[in-house]
């Protein structure tokens, strides 16, 4: 867990950093040629969005089951290549079933989560000359980020007894808890859609993307059983297919980005 946090803390850090140098300096840059142009872009510094989003748990159960999920999220733009979001999700994530063939115990859970993310997503457009090409222009708005945060687990429906006589008494209760909080990581990926006003400053976005969550503890469905009985060989985790609006607001900042030679 040390690791994967102190790796999305430190690409965060590590990002911001370099921008926050790349843009109040003329030196020569890693990403760059010498330049000779200048391409000014205005942007606002702040955004609130909304959305949904089809989620999916990958925890002990045999068997997924998909929900939808909604969000809410509130941006500040530190560049107009890297937003930074609080983001606020709630849906349903379940598995399993109380048949054998959904599950060999007859385990089932259903959990009405609440989550918080603090995420950053950095786009091509930073590392990318795009001015004059226009494959490199659409390019531009796809982006790799990454987050972490806590899950509130919240399971409203589990089978805590074995249900399969062939598997042993029926009496056996599986251990776990029914509320709880887990730390977790998220890694996503998607397009930013965006729209421009009538000064070409990007006001409202449609963001496609996909974001898969690694949480530590054993909440999310409720099971928590002995691993030398049950195989669990990884961390219960979810996954989000997300379709989110957002328009932005606030004052707005101009940010240089070096072109190189055309």
């Amino acid at each position: 867990m040390k690791r994967i946090l102190t790796c999305a803390l430190s690409f965060i850090s590590l990002y911001a950093n370099a921008q926050y140098a790349f843009n109040n300096t003329n030196k020569r840059s890693l990403f760059y040629a010498p330049v000779s142009d200048i391409v000014l872009i205005t942007y606002y510094d702040y955004g609130f969005g909304a959305g949904a989003s089809y989620d999916k748990a990958f925890a002990d159960t045999k068997r997924h089951d998909a929900h939808p999920g909604f969000n809410f999220n509130f941006t500040y733009n530190f560049t107009p290549f890297l937003p930074l979001a609080a983001e606020f999700q709630f849906g349903t994530l379940s598995g399993g079933g109380r048949t054998v063939d959904k599950d060999a115990y007859g385990r089932y859970f259903k959990n009405a989560y609440k989550a918080m993310v603090i995420r950053a997503d950095a786009l091509f457009g930073s590392f990318i000359n795009y001015s004059d090409n226009d494959v490199l222009t659409a390019l531009k708005d796809l982006y790799v980020g990454c987050g972490v945060g806590v899950i509130g687990n919240n399971l409203v429906d589990v089978q805590r007894t074995n249900l399969i006589a062939a598997n042993g008494p029926l009496n056996y209760t599986f251990p776990g808890k029914d509320n709880g909080l887990n730390p977790l990581v998220a890694l996503r990926f998607g397009y930013d859609f965006k729209i421009n006003n009538n000064f070409d400053e990007p006001r409202y976005h449609i963001n496609i993307g996909y974001q898969y969550n690694v949480t530590f503890g054993e909440g999310l469905d409720g099971y928590n059983d002995d691993p030398k009985v049950f195989k669990n060989n990884s961390p219960d985790q979810y996954g989000q297919i997300m379709l989110v609006f957002r328009m932005d607001f606030g004052q707005t900042s101009v940010y240089s980005k070096y072109e190189g030679l055309r």
